[in-house]
């Protein structure tokens, strides 16, 4: 008898195989010269005081992934960000996507339930700072589950997901690949290097993604001094610095024709 254990891992494998070989948007990746997005998850506002500040001494701006359902709470990854840190980010150039309401977990919730979550993220936001629209979405926990992918596809730009990789030739909207920096993936500055340089040499689209930024980090975050290191080495990689939303709108316009539909089930964007 098969314990619990090797039940769920099978079936995890199960769920990240649907969700990467399914319900997919594929566009082709033209750009001249390699992207490298840098986004940060939950978001605490040690990623907007300290990862801002480093970006943009590089002249570089981030993509906060808010569940603004979170906002100004205590978490596993410090506080997060009030909507006066928002309203200050996106008044300085950079991007705010949507990462549930709730920061539910797809694996876990009824799809209806999930995107009842993201629809009432994007209702918060239109009040905090009316006139603005999350674009782009980032999979909180688990990542993606087949039936909410199809779904989201309809709805933002682009997803990102994880995978410790990045998006080289063509690369599937519904879910894009990332390379987290937090402490927990034990990821090496060696590592990282050679993903950036490999990304330019390939003209790809690299993004890079952790939460919290502090000297003493939770698992999920980084020290200011990794985060410095890399951010310095992608700036002298000869690849742009843009948000998710930017570099999507970069990509598409470098694309003739426009993001083409897998025919395993890709959605159209309205």
């Amino acid at each position: 008898m098969q314990s619990p254990g090797l039940i769920a891992r099978a079936r995890g494998k199960v769920r990240r195989l649907l969700a990467a070989k399914l319900g997919r948007r594929i566009a082709p990746i033209r750009s001249p010269v390699a992207i490298i997005s840098f986004t940060f998850d939950d978001a605490p506002k040690s990623a907007f005081d300290v990862g801002g500040a480093i970006l943009k001494d590089y002249g570089a701006r981030a993509t906060y992934f808010m569940s603004l359902g979170l906002l100004g709470t205590e978490t596993e990854v410090g506080k997060i960000a009030s909507a006066s840190d928002l309203a200050s980010a996106v008044e300085d150039g950079s991007e705010l996507g949507c990462h549930t309401f709730d920061h539910l977990d797809a694996w876990h919730t009824p799809s209806s339930v999930f995107m009842d979550s993201v629809a009432r993220n994007q209702e918060a936001l239109h009040r905090l700072l009316p006139g603005a629209r999350f674009t782009t979405f980032a999979y909180p926990k688990s990542g993606a589950k087949l039936s909410i992918k199809a779904a989201l596809g309809k709805i933002f730009a682009c997803c990102r997901g994880g995978g410790q990789t990045a998006n080289l030739y063509s690369t599937d909207l519904n879910l894009l690949n990332a390379c987290f920096l937090d402490r927990r993936t034990g990821v090496s500055p060696e590592f990282i290097r050679r993903l950036v340089d490999y990304t330019a040499w390939e003209r790809g689209w690299l993004i890079l993604a952790t939460h919290d930024v502090a000297a003493d980090p939770s698992p999920f975050g980084c020290t200011p001094k990794f985060l410095k290191e890399v951010v310095q080495y992608a700036s002298r990689s000869g690849a742009i610095l843009l948000p998710l939303g930017a570099a999507f709108a970069t990509l598409i316009s470098s694309n003739s024709p426009q993001a083409s539909l897998d025919p395993s089930g890709g959605n159209n964007q309205n």
